[in-house]
């Protein structure tokens, strides 16, 4: 069931219903990402990862090795680049 319903406008802008907001914990200036997955389109708050993706950012496949701290920013932004890459 639907948590909530939008209207997209002639411009095809919407408006986030509150609901969504509180959930999201997003306000004015948030940035959404949309994605797709299999037959459904996915919005949620751009810019949050969770330690996992930072974990395989780091270590890719099962490398455990000691990272140091330049390799590990090439990797996050290794990472961050191919999930936002256009599919």
């Amino acid at each position: 069931m639907a948590i909530a319903k939008s209207k997209v406008t002639a411009q095809g802008q919407i408006s986030v219903p509150a609901e969504v907001r509180r959930k999201l914990g997003i306000g004015p200036g948030s940035l959404l990402e949309w994605d797709e997955e299999n037959d459904r389109i996915v919005v949620r708050r751009a810019g949050r990862y969770s330690s996992i993706d930072v974990h395989e950012a780091i270590f890719p496949g099962d490398a455990r090795r000691a990272a140091k701290p330049v390799d590990v920013k090439q990797s996050v932004r290794a990472a961050v680049r191919k999930r936002r890459a256009r599919r």
